[in-house]
């Protein structure tokens, strides 16, 4: 039986070497000038991200001013921004930027640092969400306006500092010890919720949560519901959905399952898309698909279509949802047949989208800083709309315009006559180098040459293209997302295959391999 339409709006929020990256889809190669474009801008992201960085602690902030002034540093970070300054030394050294010995050095003061954080306890050994970067505190008040902070554990969070580590213990090997020291006590089954299950009732597996507060919060911090973690019998109170998605969160069940901690068929427990039916009609589009069972879990292999093509979407329609998890798993690699073919379609979407529906002559939209609002509220969800699952969507322009398809008998189509002032983040251009390498360095070109967004660390965050305002500021994690980019293109994907040495290729081919979706 398939679950109730209430119960799956819960349910759901959002030995193999990688392929080579410098490969366009037309089949030509990058041309010595594309390579050499790529190189400056990562030279000057890497400027950025080592900016970022405390050099007493080895920490990245969250963000820091256009001027990269150390005095700009924000005081907060989170085990996403960690893991992606670690990549992100990986990616610099193997690019050249810096040597072995002071990518060493610099990682080695990081994992110190990341050893002295208060975990939440020894029994799931996760990270909370805010940490000061700079003294190693759990962040309990909001910098920027004193607001409490209730200490929370987020699985996808950790999910990429744990990420970060598979990858550095192969890559720097005297780190080895180190980083399988930091990895050991993390727990993941801390989020896998047995009361929440997937696509169908009976489903053999279920899905992760979002995280949880190891003490009740107040209604004013999120939703929240008494659950046992890690089978200890210890209550905590998780979030009240779960990951359902094949979104950017997907990393979690990917790491789980790498580290033995998860069953693999965890995977198959998240939604390609919701079944075709009335009682789903708050999903963005009707679906068309079939059911298969892999690992003894019903799948629902739904896709969605646009301009003629098929896809898999993702919770909110963004290029990080997609083509974030690929920076560093090789997952196109071990599923030829699903995400293989599923990512390139994807991006020529989002393009498609900027520059033909939306015409804002731009395109790459991804949760950025929202030109609009940066102080004091300024990081936002954006996305290409009818690449999403979620019925309200991700906004691609700041006015919030929405485009909602019909759903057969169920739903009237919502159109609109015009889109507002676009919102471009040039780290989607980065993602989109795995398959449309000279779109992206096209498209960021024309962002380069037509608004004053690039700085002395690389580009800034978003340009609202309409108005032409910019995020003069710099996000550790797009910044991240951007370097790690660059160095998959221009090293034949050297970072993936760190992480997938050893158990991560072993544990994961098999289960992503199974599926063939009809996507193209």
């Amino acid at each position: 039986m398939i679950l109730t339409a209430a119960a799956a709006a819960a349910a759901i929020t959002g030995g193999l070497l990688g392929g080579t990256a410098s490969a366009d889809p037309a089949g030509g190669q990058l041309t010595t000038q594309q390579q050499s474009t790529l190189n400056t801008y990562g030279e000057a992201t890497w400027h950025s991200m080592d900016a970022l960085t405390d050099p007493e602690t080895g920490l990245p902030s969250d963000s820091i001013g256009a001027d990269l002034s150390s005095g700009s540093r924000s005081t907060v970070t989170s085990p996403t921004n960690i893991g992606m300054y670690i990549l992100s030394t990986i990616g610099a050294r193997d690019l050249g930027y810096i040597t072995n010995a002071d990518a060493t050095a610099r990682l080695t003061l990081t994992l110190n640092s990341i050893g002295q954080l208060e975990r939440e306890t020894a029994e799931s050994g996760m990270f909370y969400n805010w940490y000061n970067p700079h003294t190693l505190a759990v962040t309990t008040v909001w910098p920027s306006n004193g607001d409490t902070v209730y200490p929370f554990v987020s699985s996808v969070d950790n999910a990429w500092l744990a990420a970060s580590l598979m990858a550095l213990r192969t890559a720097i090997p005297t780190l080895t010890d180190t980083s399988n020291a930091l990895l050991g006590p993390m727990n993941f089954r801390a989020f896998y919720d047995t009361s929440a299950k997937g696509p169908a009732d009976g489903a053999a597996n279920a899905l992760m949560s979002g995280g949880y507060w190891p003490t009740e919060p107040p209604s004013s911090a999120g939703c929240s519901t008494p659950s046992d973690y890690a089978g200890t019998g210890t209550t905590v109170y998780s979030t009240c959905s779960q990951y359902g998605s094949l979104a950017e969160t997907r990393l979690i069940s990917y790491v789980a399952i790498a580290l033995g901690q998860v069953p693999s068929g965890q995977y198959f427990a998240q939604y390609r898309t919701l079944p075709d039916s009335c009682d789903f009609s708050w999903q963005k589009q009707e679906p068309t698909g079939s059911w298969q069972t892999y690992d003894s879990v019903p799948v629902y292999e739904g896709v969605y279509h646009y301009n003629n093509r098929a896809f898999v979407p993702t919770w909110g329609g963004s290029m990080f949802e997609e083509m974030m998890v690929p920076l560093v798993v090789p997952e196109d690699v071990y599923g030829p047949n699903s995400w293989g073919k599923n990512h390139g379609v994807y991006v020529q979407s989002q393009i498609d989208f900027g520059l033909n529906d939306a015409q804002y002559g731009y395109w790459g939209f991804s949760p950025s800083s929202d030109p609009k609002r940066v102080i004091p509220s300024g990081y936002d969800a954006y996305g290409a709309e009818p690449l999403g699952m979620d019925g309200d969507g991700y906004y691609s322009d700041e006015e919030h315009t929405q485009d909602i398809p019909a759903f057969g008998t169920c739903r009237a189509a919502t159109t609109p006559t015009s889109y507002g002032d676009g919102v471009v983040t040039p780290h989607a251009s980065f993602l989109a180098l795995r398959t449309n390498p000279t779109d992206a360095l096209d498209n960021l070109d024309k962002l380069k040459t037509n608004f004053p967004v690039y700085g002395p660390g690389g580009f800034y965050d978003a340009v609202a293209v309409k108005s032409g305002t910019i995020a003069r500021t710099y996000l550790s994690l797009d910044q991240g997302i951007s370097l790690v980019a660059i160095a998959d293109a221009l090293t034949g994907d050297a970072i993936r295959t760190d992480f997938g040495a050893g158990q991560a290729d072993a544990a994961l081919q098999p289960v992503v391999s199974q599926e063939n979706w009809q996507v193209g």
